[in-house]
């Protein structure tokens, strides 16, 4: 009798990287942004921090502090790239830098939370809503063209887009609120 043994291939260390590195660049990239003043300073910064990480990635053995030490690896991509730069005025000082570092790399898993919570409550939007609200914030798009295509005056659609944010809002609040009770 033949018995059925299932065996799962180890993940790819590669593909574990970048499912997490996807997870969390938004929320590194807005905390360079934060430390540095020029999109091509943050861009510049960012393409380090993932090539450090992605070589540095088979060191970390606790991959729920991925968050954490992605910050701290762009602390120090920060602080290089300060020195680079150290003759233009929109320098910050080293210890600004460290705090802030300290406090993004702290906020990170609080955002990554709230994120979570925003796509859930969008996906409990009627589907109208969660269509608009899509559209609407979609890259390259025009509140004059969206109000002509749906027949609507621009500024009735803002007020239903304020309605509806604040529905993902009170949904949000709820939701984190919820988690917070869970032990």
């Amino acid at each position: 009798m033949e018995t059925d043994h299932k065996t799962t291939a180890p993940e790819d260390p590669n593909e574990v990287f970048l499912r997490m590195w996807t997870h969390h660049e938004p929320a590194l990239r807005a905390f360079v942004h934060a430390c540095l003043p020029r999109a091509g300073e943050v861009d510049e910064v960012m393409q380090n921090v993932s090539l450090v990480a992605w070589r540095k990635f088979p060191t970390l053995a606790d991959h729920t502090l991925f968050p954490r030490w992605a910050c701290l690896i762009a602390r120090y991509e920060i602080l290089m790239a300060r020195r680079r730069h150290a003759r233009d005025r929109l320098v910050l000082d080293e210890d600004v830098i460290a705090r802030l570092a300290d406090e993004g790399a702290e906020e990170m898993p609080v955002r990554s939370r709230q994120l979570e919570a925003l796509d859930c409550c969008i996906e409990k939007l009627r589907r109208e809503h969660r269509e608009l609200a899509l559209a609407a914030y979609a890259p390259d798009t025009s509140m004059k063209a969206l109000a002509a295509q749906l027949s609507r005056t621009e500024g009735s659609l803002y007020q239903l887009l304020a309605r509806i944010r604040q529905e993902l809002l009170r949904c949000v609040e709820r939701t984190l609120a919820r988690e917070a009770h869970l032990p």
